[in-house]
């Protein structure tokens, strides 16, 4: 679906990218981009520069390029974000815009709001992993979110959309009135969705065959022991090795897969487990890409508990921009 060679640089803001990418369109995007051999090859991927900044205490900038040559990816993504501390409360810390060009003349084409596209896609490819793991024969009623912050609702979301036998939403976070908010706010969204808020995130490990974490924890929330036989636990707070969602329980029960490969350089849980001797490169089971693409065996019995980590890269900024930008595109030509 590779967009006309020449046509008018556009804005896409946040409200036009949740037109964009409904979860229904994005996360069978994600997957046949992951999917497809060639596409998910010839996708360049830098290692992410930052780049501390003497204008703010503790600021940064942030720079994750990605690119492809192949007809049906021919863009070049770069994703600026800007870090600064300091902000708050009077401002949000953390902006992102992504630059979209041509890989093959290097003309701008779009800017795409950036902190709406990070939630969409992180969202998406949480749901992408739920669903390629989930038991067909069992399939998943009751989702547990851990943290109520800007990502938790796109991940009760994704995951309703991705999964709809998912009938039961169990919340739980630390400063209760935001847990309180995102309940309220599920059940006006989805009124024959049952929506509770736990006190406890035990209560909610031991009750969901979905457990979701979206926490910025340096200890973790979820106690391996409690996770139910053919749960998912899904981990997408951590991006540093100082942060960790879950024990080594988690670990040693679950089948370990990972987003990108960078989840085992940064994510403080894998990062953590390797160091104690709890897990091994070899004992990652495989990334989302491996696993769209049918390449590693996903669930292997309704029994079995599968762990996804995620840290994010340009890859998935990359193939949500393309669609939020040829859908404008030909909404565009259309009117």
């Amino acid at each position: 679906m590779a967009a006309p060679p020449s046509h008018p640089f556009v804005y896409i803001d946040a409200a036009a990218l949740h037109s964009l990418l409904p979860f229904p369109s994005l996360i069978p995007h994600l997957r046949a981009g992951l999917a497809h051999p060639e596409l998910s090859a010839g996708i360049q991927c830098p290692q992410r520069v930052s780049l501390p900044l003497p204008t703010a205490p503790s600021a940064a900038l942030l720079l994750m390029p990605s690119w492809c040559a192949h007809p049906s990816l021919p863009y070049l993504a770069l994703k600026a974000v800007t870090s600064f501390p300091s902000n708050a409360p009077r401002l949000p810390s953390v902006h992102a815009a992504v630059s979209l060009f041509s890989s093959a003349t290097g003309a701008p084409l779009a800017s795409v709001e950036g902190s709406a596209l990070t939630l969409l896609r992180t969202a998406a490819v949480s749901a992408l992993a739920a669903s390629l793991l989930a038991s067909p024969s069992r399939p998943p009623a009751v989702l547990a979110l851990a943290g109520a912050g800007a990502l938790a609702p796109y991940l009760a979301e994704a995951h309703l959309a991705a999964l709809p036998s998912i009938s039961r939403v169990l919340v739980w976070n630390r400063t209760r009135s935001k847990s309180v908010a995102l309940v309220a706010r599920l059940r006006e969204s989805h009124p024959g969705l049952a929506v509770e808020e736990v006190e406890a995130m035990d209560e909610a490990v031991a009750a969901a065959d979905i457990v979701s974490c979206a926490t910025g924890s340096r200890e973790p929330i979820v106690r391996g022991e409690l996770l139910r036989p053919g749960a998912h636990l899904d981990l997408v707070g951590s991006f540093t090795p100082a942060m960790r969602e879950c024990d080594d329980e988690a670990l040693r029960r679950g089948r370990v897969f990972i987003d990108f490969e960078a989840a085992m350089e940064e994510a403080g849980e894998l990062v953590g487990a390797v160091q104690r001797g709890v897990l091994r490169r070899g004992d990652v089971a495989g990334t989302l890409a491996e696993l769209a693409a049918g390449t590693v065996e996903g669930r292997r019995s309704d029994d079995e508990i599968t762990v996804f980590k995620s840290v994010g890269t340009a890859v998935v900024d990359l193939l949500a921009a393309q669609l939020a930008y040829e859908t404008h595109i030909a909404a565009t030509k259309n009117a």
